[in-house]
């Protein structure tokens, strides 16, 4: 198990510039990505600040801020939305290219950080840094919530609901049958998107075993645990379901489960959507022949200012429940040993 290394740091948070807002931090999620920074697999700038699944209230703002203002409750997002790009300005495009994901900078858009540390350099993560009291983000990475919304049921939609539904709503059709590798925050939103759109069969695949009767109440109808498995697990799934499945999600980060997911699909019309995010310097290698016969390879990931918004709305007027899918709540200084329980498999 790696050795985690959170300590509480007194962090100086200058004030926002043009373009940008303060935030008090009240709820953060955590997510994979965040415990793949931990284990090395995932390389960011450090020292950072990390967390980006972030729920809070303005602060303050700086000059030419028109879209929030000190005193609203706001959720920031990893991808922002520039709505000038050509992705933010394509209607199929979400992953605006003044993201900080793709490579990670760690610093803010004028390529300076905003946070110091005994007179050093802190670096921010993906333009948002959750992980503490304030923080300082890009105009074009916050959005406006319900004043009502309930800070600590809200934050995970920042990054981790809507990349799962998004990845669903965008893709499955009533009636088709899909496979989730990884029933984690991610793969467990995936799971209730299927089930939502209507889908007629879901197969879920970990090697927990002990989230699947949760992932069973969630709408999984099928669980496979590859260790346990006499031949690859995309054998397996290509069998139950004649052919391969309509759908495949990868919520995992691995090449191997990559592969998996997309020899699971149905040769002729199979759809794999790539979620999870490989170790830093992966190489996605398959058999091409693969993809000749008409299976479709994609990717996805997060949403945007107006999607994220609506679907904080949606949870307010109970047309989605999120819920299920927040499993323990610490205060900030327990943050090591929500780490623990994470990397340990409970969640």
């Amino acid at each position: 198990m790696t050795t985690l290394s959170f300590y509480l740091y007194k962090i100086e948070v200058d004030p926002p510039k043009p373009g940008e807002v303060r935030i008090k931090i009240i709820s953060s999620g955590i997510c994979g990505t965040d415990k793949h920074i931990l284990e090395g697999k995932d390389k960011v700038p450090l020292p950072a600040i990390l967390g980006h699944e972030g729920a809070g209230i303005v602060e303050s703002i700086g000059e030419g801020v028109t879209s929030v203002k000190p005193g609203d409750k706001v959720l920031m997002f990893p991808v922002p939305e520039c709505r000038e790009c050509s992705s933010c300005l394509h209607p199929k495009g979400n992953f605006c290219l003044k993201e900080k994901v793709i490579p990670p900078t760690g610093l803010m858009l004028d390529g300076t950080s905003r946070f110091t540390c005994r007179g050093r350099k802190i670096y921010h993560l993906y333009g948002t840094s959750t992980f503490t009291e304030y923080t300082v983000v890009h105009e074009i990475a916050v959005g406006k919530i319900d004043d009502g919304a309930p800070m600590d049921r809200v934050c995970i939609i920042s990054c981790g609901v809507p990349t799962g539904f998004g990845a669903v709503f965008n893709t499955v059709t009533p009636g088709s049958t899909c496979v989730v590798f990884g029933l984690g925050g991610i793969g467990s939103a995936v799971v209730m998107a299927c089930k939502a759109s209507g889908a007629s069969r879901i197969i879920g695949v970990d090697i927990n075993e002990e989230k699947f009767p949760w992932a069973r109440d969630l709408g999984v109808t099928d669980c496979l645990n590859p260790q346990k498995l006499e031949k690859p697990v995309q054998e397996v799934v290509v069998e139950m379901t004649g052919n391969g499945v309509d759908f495949a999600f990868e919520a995992i980060g691995l090449i191997d489960t990559m592969v998996g997911a997309l020899e699971s699909c149905h040769p002729s019309y199979g759809v794999c959507v790539i979620i999870g995010v490989a170790p830093s310097n992966s190489q996605l290698i398959f058999d091409p022949l693969l993809l000749l016969s008409g299976r479709i390879l994609k990717g996805g990931a997060v949403g945007g200012k107006d999607s994220i918004p609506k679907l904080v709305t949606d949870y307010m007027e109970k047309k989605i429940n999120t819920d299920p899918l927040i499993t323990h709540k610490f205060p900030f200084k327990s943050i090591n040993k929500a780490f623990e329980l994470f990397q340990a498999g409970h969640w």
